[in-house]
Parts: C-alpha cells; structure tokens; sequence
C-alpha cells in the first residue's frame, strides 16, 4: 500500500520577534502563506520493523537527521505502530534556505502516515505532534495562510493573500537558523513589522499594500553576515519585482509579482546572481 503526499514551501510576508522566553525560543509573529514549489513525498508499508528514506538528492541526510524520520519515528512510537516505512522524498525545496522544506516534509509524513496506518489521529492532536518536531511544522500540516504566535506552533488561519506571483531565488549559501536567532537582540529591533496591518491588507486583497506592509526583523542579522542576500534584494527591486523580502532566517529572497510579463524578465536576470531561482503562484 501507497500514499502520496505534497509538501509545499511556505514564505513569511511578516516576521516580528517580541523576546526570548526563559524556554530559550524566541516569541514571535509571523503571517506564513505557501507557495507552489513542493517536495513530493510517496510512502510505501513494510511488513519490517524499520523506516527508510530514499532521495533524488545527494544532499540531505536519509538517516534520523531528518525531519521526515523524525517524525516517523514519533508516530509510530506514540501509537505503537509495527509496521514499517519506506518515504521516498523527490526533493524540489532547497535546503537551510529559510523555506521550511524539512519541516513541510515532517508533516507530509505525519499526514500521510495517518492514512496510510489508518489512525485516524485528529487534526489537534497531529499539530500537537508536530510542535514536537519544530515549530514551523504545525503550520505546514495545515497550509494555507495563517498567523503564527507562541514559538510558531500557534495558528490562527486567515484569508489568502491576493493572487500573484512569487519569485524565489537562493544564493549559494547556507543560513543556520540558530545562529540568526542566537545574534538578534530584539530589545534593539529598529521597526517592527505590524501583523495586523499585514492582516488588513491581505483581507482586504490590497496587493501594494500587501507588498507595502512586508517586515523581517531577521534581515538585520542575515543581512549583515551575507551580504550577497542585501545584493539579491536590491537586485530583485531594479529588476521590478513589486514587493521583496527575505523569508524566514534566509538566505532565500522573493518578490511578489502582479504582472506575468514581469517575470520572466526578472527571473532571466536573477539568474546572473545565483542558480536557484524559481518562478511560482502563491498557492490559495
């Protein structure tokens, strides 16, 4: 028996960091919607006690290092499972590129594993199960558009961003996301970023407000160690793009497009910058 699941990666149109709390994470808000470029995840039953992941990719680890075993191991732990697994993950997400793709594939895992084991699990206790993994990986068992407080793990969903395009573009760097989080002093922050106002303009499908109310406060920490990623921003604004961010803890940039015509153009001259580009719909 087979299940297929789709793991999309998620973009952050807002990122604010309030403090560190005495757990050592940091508090957050973030407003996270997705996009259509998605690892693919096919999970076959063994009759073996194991699990087994297999890639495309020569350069992710297939053993407990990843996410996607992470969360195999939990489920079955939790729920007594016998059977084994074998997850094939077609990797299309880049990796450490501020992008959530291991923590959208944890949760591909934990939703197809549910159906393919017939645990019928309901969906508060998966995201529960999910917050134990990381704190992106509730919002990827959910998807959609949502703002995340708490560590990440708590939702509130919301309405879908006007529709757009959505360029991404990695430079050929790796981001750590402790280190990002471990440098930020958040009582020096210089400007917020308003999630309610990002909230106002999503809701009321103004996408140059959308595009106006972008915030990272993480951009000051990354920016400063890479300064590739400041080139690739100011590249993507001369070459057109309406709105440009930094996603997550980075190093990965994108630019909200409205007109198709733009895209080519800025996604031909993005590839001078960096090999991993991609031109993608928000999905909604």
């Amino acid at each position: 028996m087979k299940m297929y699941e789709k793991a999309p990666a998620k973009i952050n149109l807002m990122l604010d960091v309030l403090h560190k709390r005495p757990d050592g994470f940091h508090e957050v808000e973030m407003i996270m919607t997705m996009v259509d470029l998605a690892d693919r995840l096919e999970l076959s039953e063994m009759p073996r006690d194991s699990i087994i992941i297999s890639s495309q990719a020569g350069y992710i680890p297939l053993d407990e290092k990843n996410l996607a075993f992470q969360a195999a191991r939990l489920i079955k732990d939790r729920y007594d499972v016998k059977s084994g697994v074998h997850i094939h993950l077609d990797k299309r997400i880049p990796v450490a590129a501020g992008l959530a793709g291991g923590s959208s594939d944890a949760a591909a895992t934990l939703r197809g594993l549910n159906r393919l084991w017939g645990l019928d699990i309901p969906t508060q206790e998966l995201l529960a199960l999910g917050a134990e993994l990381g704190s992106d990986v509730p919002f990827c068992i959910t998807g959609g558009t949502a703002l995340a407080t708490g560590r990440g793990e708590k939702l509130t969903p919301i309405g879908s961003p006007p529709q757009c395009w959505v360029v991404l573009a990695k430079p050929p760097i790796n981001v750590s996301t402790a280190e990002v989080y471990g440098r930020l002093r958040s009582s020096i922050i210089g400007v917020h970023p308003s999630s309610l106002l990002m909230r106002k303009a999503i809701e009321e499908g103004d996408f140059q407000d959308v595009c106006d109310k972008l915030g990272n406060v993480l951009e000051e920490v990354t920016l400063k160690l890479h300064p590739e990623v400041q080139q690739l921003k100011e590249a993507m604004i001369k070459l057109g793009a309406d709105g440009v961010l930094m996603s997550g803890s980075g190093p990965t940039v994108f630019g909200l497009v409205s007109k198709q015509s733009k895209v080519a153009r800025i996604y031909n001259g993005l590839r001078g910058f960096c090999k991993e580009v991609y031109a993608v719909r928000m999905l909604t």
